[in-house]
C-alpha cells in the first residue's frame, strides 16, 4: 500500500484548505477552500495542481469558504465525483456556494467598472471565479454522511466524520487505509472547537492515530474565555450608545453571526445593554438560521432550552432581518445607535464594506471584529491599526474605535489545541500542523515537541509526504 500525503492549501496560512490523500491508485481530497489573504488569492485563479477529473472524493470538514469555497471551480474543471459531508455541512454549503457565486459576479461587475473609470486594469481577470451555474452543478455531489458512521469510499479505504465542535455541522474525519492485514489511521482535525461555547457541544477527542493533520490558527496564544468575551461586548455597545454612534459587527455568516445573536438576546433578557434596533444584514446569515432550526440536535443544552422556551436567540424583538439591497441602505438613514451585523468576517467581501464605508471615519461609530483576521485583509488592516484603508475603491481615514474581542473565535487557542491532541495516548508516526500562520503553526509544533518529543512537521505549500 502506497500513502501520499500533499498539502495544496491552509499551509503556512489560514485559508485555502485542501490536502490530497493517495492510496494507492485512490485520489482523495479533504477541503478544497477558498484563498482570502491578500497575496494568496492569486491561487484561487491557478489551474489546479493536479486535474480534477483524476480525483476520486472529496470529503468535506466544513461548510466555512476557507474549507469549501473552490468546490464549484473544481466541478466546473472536471470533477464528478461525491463529495462527503455531515447533512447540516450540506445544506449550508448549498446556502455559501450559491452566495458565494453571486458575490463572485457582483464584485466582478464592480471591479471592471471601476476599472474602466480609472483607467487601468486589475491583478485579477474582470469576471467571476465561477458562477451561479457552477455552484449550482456542485450542490447534486454533496453526500450527506451521518456523525459516527463509517462509509466505505473505496476498497481499501473508509471514513468517519466526528463533530468538530467548530461550526454547525463542522467535523474531523477519520479516513483508515487498509492492505491485507496491514491499516494505516489518519485523522483530520478540521477546525478544533472550543471548549464551553454556547450553542454546540465540545469537540470530539482522539486517543489513537497514525498521522495527524490539525489546525494551528491560535497555536501561539491563549483567549479570553467566553465569559470574559461577553462582558467586553456589552461594553463596547454601552460606550457606542453613549458615544451616538453604530456598533458595526463584521461576522462571518456561519456560526459567529449566530453567537452574536445568542450573546444580544442575551444581553437584553438581562438588561445589560439598551434596547437597540439589530440589523441582520446578510440573507445568507439568514437562511443558515433556518438550518439551525432543522439539527436542534446538534445543539447544546442551554440553546435547546431556550428554544423550548420560545426565546431563540433567532427572533427576538428588536431584531430585524435584511433581505434586500434597498434595505441595506436604508439603515444608514437612521439616527441613533443601532447594532449593524454583516459579512464577510474579514471584510473581504459583501455588505459589510457599504456599512464600514459609512462609518469608519465617525469618530463615535464602534467597529467590532469578532473572529480571527488572516494577513492580508481588509480586516487585519484595520485592526493592525492602519490609518488609511481602502473601502470599494475609496480611501478612508479610520476615526472609529476599533475593538477586537477574541475570546467569540469558534478556533480552540494554544492551549485548546494541546488539550485536544494530547488525548492521543500513543504518539503518531508523524504530526501535521497547519492552517495557521508560520509563526502561530511553528510556535504550536514546538510545544508539541517540547512536551512529546513527537515527530511534527510544519509542511510548505505544495509539499509532498510519503506515509510509511
Amino acid at each position: 500500500m502506497t500513502l501520499k500525503l500533499t498539502f495544496f492549501g491552509a499551509a503556512r496560512s489560514v485559508t485555502g484548505s485542501c490536502y490530497l490523500l493517495e492510496v494507492d491508485n485512490f485520489r482523495l481530497l479533504v477541503d478544497c477552500g477558498l484563498y482570502q489573504e491578500r497575496p494568496l488569492r492569486e491561487r484561487n485563479w491557478a489551474p489546479f495542481p493536479i486535474p480534477p477529473n483524476t480525483i476520486d472524493a472529496v470529503l468535506l470538514t466544513h461548510a466555512h469558504l476557507d474549507h469549501c469555497g473552490l468546490l464549484p471551480k473544481l466541478v466546473r474543471d472536471g470533477f464528478r465525483g461525491p463529495i462527503y459531508c455531515t447533512p447540516a455541512t450540506r445544506e449550508i454549503t448549498e446556502i455559501m456556494l450559491l452566495d458565494s457565486a453571486t458575490i463572485q459576479k457582483e464584485d466582478a461587475e464592480f471591479k471592471k467598472l471601476r476599472h474602466q473609470k480609472e483607467g487601468r486594469k486589475g491583478p485579477y481577470p474582470e469576471v467571476p471565479l465561477y458562477t451561479v451555474r457552477d455552484a449550482e452543478a456542485t450542490i447534486p455531489l454533496l453526500t450527506p454522511v451521518a456523525y459516527q458512521k463509517t462509509i466505505e469510499i473505496a476498497d481499501s479505504v473508509s471514513a468517519t466524520f466526528f463533530d468538530a465542535g467548530h461550526v454547525l455541522g463542522s467535523a474531523m474525519i477519520e479516513i483508515v487505509a487498509r492492505q491485507g492485514t496491514g491499516r494505516r489511521k489518519l485523522l483530520f482535525s478540521g477546525d478544533i472547537g472550543r471548549w464551553n461555547k454556547p450553542i454546540l457541544h465540545d469537540p470530539t477527542v482522539f486517543t489513537e492515530a497514525d498521522y495527524a493533520i490539525m489546525e494551528s490558527t491560535y497555536g501561539n496564544r491563549e483567549l479570553e474565555s467566553p465569559e470574559e468575551a461577553a462582558d467586553r461586548l456589552a461594553a463596547a455597545i454601552n460606550a457606542t450608545v453613549k458615544a451616538g454612534g453604530n456598533i458595526v459587527i463584521p461576522s462571518f455568516a456561519l456560526e459567529r453571526s449566530q453567537e452574536m445573536l445568542f450573546y444580544l438576546n442575551k444581553f437584553l433578557i438581562e438588561d445589560r445593554i439598551p434596547h437597540l434596533l439589530v440589523f441582520f444584514d446578510s440573507p445568507m446569515a439568514a437562511n443558515i438560521n433556518e438550518v439551525f432550526a432543522h439539527h436542534i440536535e446538534l445543539l447544546d443544552d442551554e440553546m435547546k432550552e431556550l428554544v423550548r422556551q420560545k426565546r431563540s436567540p433567532f427572533d427576538f424583538p428588536g431584531l430585524k432581518l435584511v433581505r434586500t439591497t434597498d434595505e441595506s441602505k436604508a439603515i444608514n438613514h437612521i439616527s441613533g445607535t443601532v447594532i449593524i451585523i454583516a459579512g464577510s468576517g474579514m471584510c473581504t467581501g459583501g455588505r459589510i464594506k457599504h456599512h464600514l464605508a459609512n462609518n469608519i471615519s465617525r469618530r463615535e461609530s464602534t467597529i467590532l471584529f469578532v473572529g480571527y483576521q488572516a494577513e492580508g485583509t481588509l480586516g487585519r488592516e484595520i485592526v493592525d491599526g492602519a490609518r488609511k484603508v481602502r473601502i470599494l475603491g475609496k480611501r478612508y481615514r479610520v476615526k472609529a474605535r476599533i475593538v477586537q474581542i477574541e475570546g467569540f473565535s469558534a478556533h480552540a487557542d494554544k492551549n485548546e489545541l494541546l488539550k485536544w491532541v494530547l488525548n492521543l495516548r500513543r504518539p503518531p508516526r508523524q504530526l501535521f500542523i497547519t492552517h495557521g500562520e508560520s509563526q502561530s503553526a511553528e510556535h504550536l509544533a514546538t510545544a508539541i515537541r517540547e512536551k512529546t518529543g513527537w515527530n511534527v512537521a510544519v509542511p510548505e505549500y505544495r509539499q509532498e509526504f510519503l506515509l510509511d
